[in-house]
């Protein structure tokens, strides 16, 4: 079998619900799953790596379960949106040490670490201490850990958080490499405008149950006439905002409260993507760029609430 399977799926903590009866076959490519916070990604991530197990049903990877621990964990590649590195590392001994206990020789760790550190342009700072990585370094050298042992699935939680937009873009082409491969590439997000372009399903959740899939036309339609507000860290905010102003698809810009950066509202996210993109080769230094989740949250809302996604 070629999809990921969930049949009849729940998965509780205690009385708390985390997924409910869940049914889904996941075909190869790029699908991305859709929902505010705790709406289960997270734990249908985790049921799909083998992390937890379901309290009722079953889910299996390519015809395979957790239960064959060995070969599953050859075939999946995981990159959680926690950060969790051992003490001291630097980005090159936290692939090679993943890739010496999945039982790669010496010579072998070192060369498929350097390849899938060269793959997210990290070797300069491969050498680094992670404790010294900005947030779009840990996300790239997590990336890089998932994909150094060239796995069939990629399961990847908010992996374009902290981004620079230069940086995402090369990433989104990274999954896009994978997809055509013919490999899944099973990513979460909530930011909505980036979805209909990146992905090749969706998937939408919403309080752990699975409210509609398949491929989602006319997202940014949806939201046009809902501004998306957006938080661009960078050094230098007051020329940012001179620059943004001059566009018209900026609805407002102000100063953040720390002053280390803009809170934006556009109403066309992907012209917004792209200006900063230009902005950026242009020598504006922007540091990270990233949704502001209650207004995020509040688009998801909307969108649910009134578009016509269907099954």
């Amino acid at each position: 079998m070629n999809d990921i399977v969930f049949e009849d799926v729940s998965k509780f903590y205690g009385e708390v619900l985390g997924v409910n009866r869940v049914n889904l076959s996941i075909r190869p490519g790029i699908t991305s799953l859709v929902g505010p916070n705790g709406s289960g990604k997270t734990t249908l991530m985790n049921l799909m790596t083998g992390l937890i197990e379901p309290s009722r049903g079953r889910v299996s990877v390519l015809g395979m379960t957790a239960a064959d621990p060995e070969r599953f964990f050859q075939t999946v590649g995981y990159c959680s949106q926690f950060d969790s590195f051992p003490k001291g590392f630097t980005g090159y001994e936290f692939v090679y040490s993943f890739l010496r206990l999945f039982g790669d020789t010496h010579a072998e760790a070192d060369r498929r670490a350097w390849a899938a550190i060269d793959r997210v342009g990290l070797r300069e700072a491969a050498t680094r201490k992670i404790a010294g990585y900005s947030k779009g370094m840990r996300q790239r050298i997590k990336f890089a850990q998932a994909i150094s042992h060239d796995p069939r699935v990629l399961v990847l939680d908010e992996p374009l958080n902290g981004l620079d937009p230069l940086v995402r873009a090369e990433t989104i082409a990274l999954f896009r490499d994978f997809a055509v491969q013919g490999r899944h590439v099973i990513l979460s997000s909530h930011v909505l405008h980036e979805v209909d372009v990146v992905s090749d399903q969706v998937i939408l959740l919403s309080a752990g149950y699975v409210i509609a899939e398949g491929e989602i036309k006319g997202v940014r339609s949806e939201i046009e006439d809902h501004p998306m507000q957006i938080l661009i860290r960078c050094r230098q905010p007051q020329a940012l905002a001179a620059k943004l102003f001059e566009q018209d698809n900026v609805v407002e810009a102000r100063l953040h409260s720390d002053a280390g950066g803009l809170l934006i509202k556009t109403r066309n996210a992907d012209r917004f993507y792209l200006t900063l993109n230009h902005l950026a080769l242009d020598g504006i230094d922007i540091e990270q760029v990233a949704p502001v989740d209650d207004d995020v949250n509040s688009v998801y809302e909307y969108l649910i609430g009134g578009g016509e996604a269907t099954r």
